[in-house]
């Protein structure tokens, strides 16, 4: 059935929303506030449907009449990137609004750059055809879309693609039956690039103890190859930078970092170097991840700098009995797209910390945890980074200080 809807808003995830004559919800993907377009109806739930876009009637002027190479997963790609910043700004209040009731001030830093940014990409290899292709899967039916050339790829990257793509082919089509398949069962191609090491890749699993060197905020940090290390350097570094702002604009008071889900120890090394530079004394620093191969990283980084701290290879959730943290301390969290473990928000509200300096890749599970924080703490700034321009995800960095009458009712700071 092929209805015509008027496009609402645009909801994080990239999809129009608009309503059916019967008042349930409509998705449309490729579709965007404020225009008038034709869809068909291709689920259909309780509460809400899933169309697919058949035309635009009315398109809003941002809508690009010629839009660049895309790949899956670049939802914007239609449209200019000041309509994209826009509409990512309006979700990220949306969600805040569940929190305060109240509209937030909300700085947003957008990317130099909408393209040509990511430093690495992971693709799948899948027969099509009878021939072999390259490239990410697309939603929903996770087919891989061959890409010969990446438009979110950086430059190095997109350089060396070719070379990779025949040697990934070889090794799927030619020589001994157990290498090619050992490359089929792989599935995944990763490729990196940094500075110092150039472009990396490998199919499957990396090279074991293969480590890389990435530079943010003006530190080096050694980074396992299969480890997590934000993908956008530039927009990283910025975010960096504003959580080392944040640290030193109140180090007087909280000078202490428990960094959690600390990775390879970035943001709160970052700390601790801001503060040394300061000539701050006696700063502790804390770090809890629960990646092995992230947690060596992390003591060797602070090391090569000659930051004291003490990293720890613990799952956050099942340490919070053995970690200490009291009223001079600035706590870093920048868990995983699923937020903070269950029992890890109330914990922090019950914190007598100064502050909570909380990095999201996920809007919807940091409203979540920040419903729990703002019962002691008052949500002061809140910062938009559109680490991953085209797409829908971006980064949100939150910052909550300590209530001093915590019996009072959560107050979010103008």
């Amino acid at each position: 059935m092929t209805v015509t809807l008027k496009i609402e808003k645009t909801v994080y995830g990239g999809d129009g929303l608009g309503r059916l004559g019967d008042g349930r919800v409509a998705f449309v993907p490729g579709a965007y506030a404020g225009e008038t377009v034709k869809a068909e109806i291709v689920e259909q739930k309780k509460r809400y449907v899933k169309a697919r876009l058949v035309g635009v009637e009315e398109a809003i002027p941002e809508r690009l009449a010629e839009p660049g190479p895309t790949v899956p997963g670049m939802v914007y790609a239609d449209v200019s990137y000041d309509a994209e910043i826009r509409f990512k700004q309006d979700q990220l209040e949306n969600f805040l609004w569940k929190v305060a009731q109240t509209v937030l001030p909300l700085e947003v830093v957008p990317a130099a750059s909408p393209l040509a940014y990511r430093n690495k990409v992971v693709y799948h290899t899948e027969r099509q055809h009878g021939k072999w292709v390259l490239g990410y899967r697309e939603e929903p039916d996770h087919r891989v879309v061959d890409v010969e050339r990446d438009p979110l790829a950086c430059p190095a990257i997109n350089a060396a693609l070719p070379a990779i793509r025949s040697a990934v082919f070889t090794l799927l089509t030619q020589g001994a039956r157990a290498v090619r398949q050992s490359a089929k069962a792989a599935d995944n191609v990763t490729i990196r690039h940094t500075a110092r090491d150039g472009v990396k890749w490998w199919l499957g699993e990396p090279p074991a103890n293969m480590e890389l060197c990435e530079q943010t905020a003006g530190l080096k940090f050694a980074v396992p190859a299969d480890g997590f290390y934000q993908v956008n350097p530039q927009m990283g570094d910025l975010l960096v930078k504003s959580v080392r702002d944040e640290y030193v604009a109140g180090v007087a008071d909280a000078p202490h970092v428990l960094d959690l889900y600390c990775g390879v120890g970035v943001f709160g090394i970052s700390c601790a170097r801001a503060a040394k530079e300061k000539a701050v004394g006696d700063v502790r620093l804390v770090g809890i991840e629960s990646v092995r191969g992230a947690v060596a990283c992390a003591k060797k980084n602070a090391a090569a700098l000659g930051i004291p701290a003490n990293f720890f290879c613990e799952r956050v959730g099942g340490s919070l009995t053995r970690i200490k943290a009291g009223a001079h301390h600035t706590v870093i969290v920048d868990p995983p797209r699923g937020g903070l473990e269950s029992n890890v928000a109330p914990w922090l509200a019950r914190l007598p910390a100064a502050r909570i300096l909380y990095v999201s890749c996920d809007p919807a599970t940091l409203t979540r945890d920040l419903a729990t924080l703002s019962r002691n703490y008052d949500i002061k700034r809140v910062k938009l980074f559109d680490l991953f321009p085209r797409t829908a995800r971006f980064e949100t960095l939150v910052v909550l200080e300590r209530r001093r009458d915590a019996s009072r009712a959560p107050r979010i700071s103008n």
